[in-house]
């Protein structure tokens, strides 16, 4: 993939995962799990965390919290306008970000 833009590459890992998920390719929604979680950044975190909470995919959607979640990126994350769209069509991802937050900070 190194001869794809980023954004494209990117694009093509969710769509292979929907596609993984949808056929049930177990092995392969892991690999575009695992390549997603690598990729996060405070533009695509919220994007991705409503896919991995769309797909099922338990192990992306820990990483985007955990991402979320890290002190110094909050703001930045919250401030951005796919946070926006993630609260209004996916409240459940955000009540579960605050309460690992939550959990997080008693630790």
């Amino acid at each position: 993939m190194d001869y794809l833009e980023l954004d494209e590459s990117e694009e093509m890992v969710k769509h292979l995962l929907v596609a993984a998920d949808r056929y049930a390719i177990e092995r392969m929604k892991v690999m575009c799990e695992c390549i997603l979680g690598k990729r996060l950044d405070v533009q695509n975190v919220a994007s991705t965390l409503a896919l991995a909470d769309q797909h099922h995919c338990s192990q992306l959607k820990d990483a985007c919290i955990g991402f979320i979640n890290s002190s110094n990126r909050m703001g930045d994350a919250v401030a951005s306008p796919g946070y926006a769209h993630l609260k209004r069509a996916y409240p459940a991802v955000i009540v579960e970000i605050w309460e690992k937050s939550a959990k997080s900070r008693k630790i």
